[in-house]
């Protein structure tokens, strides 16, 4: 099925009345928007609840289905479409990327060829990879993505069954199996048991 991607919004500016790794809801005059996040974008979010955010707005169209993806940075969402262009990359895959990669990392990542590590991506592989770093070095070399990639908050909290819930809920939601979900994580806590939710998720991407 065809699928484009369009900038009708731009940025949904309201309250965000929910959060997790996976997705935030934003009201804003009255309607909930629904939005799938990066886990960067997450952890620009983590203590927002309740409060007004904005978020930066790519509406994916398809036959059967209209998603909304929000990033907190307009920059992100730069580097979310321009890896859409890729042939073989679809939003959900994009969306992976972006979630097992700070924004900058990434970007370095590409323009340095290093298909190696961006393979370790769950269904990416490494013809995928290369062809992302084919495509889109020269272009990616050029964006300036600002900051630094460690600017961006981690959510420091004790590990517990409480992130076990959290981390294994967003695998599901980006499309991983429940059970195979839960055994990574388990995993992942029993090596590094004061990891972060999204510690977790990001070595889960590379492991399931």
């Amino acid at each position: 099925m065809s699928a484009f991607y369009v900038h009708m919004i731009e940025y949904i500016k309201g309250i965000l009345t929910e959060l997790n790794p996976a997705e935030a809801v934003v009201e804003a005059a009255g309607v909930g928007y629904s939005l799938a996040i990066t886990l960067p974008t997450y952890s620009a979010l983590v203590g927002s609840e309740n409060k007004e955010v904005k978020l930066f707005v790519t509406e994916i169209i398809r036959e059967d289905t209209h998603e909304i993806y929000g990033f907190y940075e307009r920059k992100e969402r730069q580097l979310f479409e321009m890896l859409m262009t890729v042939s073989g990359v679809g939003a959900a895959t994009a969306r992976m990327i972006m979630s097992a990669f700070q924004a900058e990392e990434l970007r370095m990542l590409i323009a340095t060829g290093n298909a190696k590590a961006m393979a370790k991506v769950k269904g990416l592989g490494p013809k995928t990879a290369q062809r992302i770093i084919v495509d889109l070095k020269d272009k990616v070399i050029k964006l300036d993505l600002g900051g630094d990639p460690t600017e961006i908050p981690m959510l420091d909290v004790e590990a517990d069954n409480g992130i076990k819930v959290e981390a294994v809920s967003a695998l599901t939601m980006l499309g991983f199996a429940a059970a195979a979900s839960g055994k990574a994580v388990d995993k992942i806590l029993k090596a590094e048991p004061t990891l972060s939710v999204e510690g977790v998720i990001r070595k889960a991407l590379t492991m399931l």
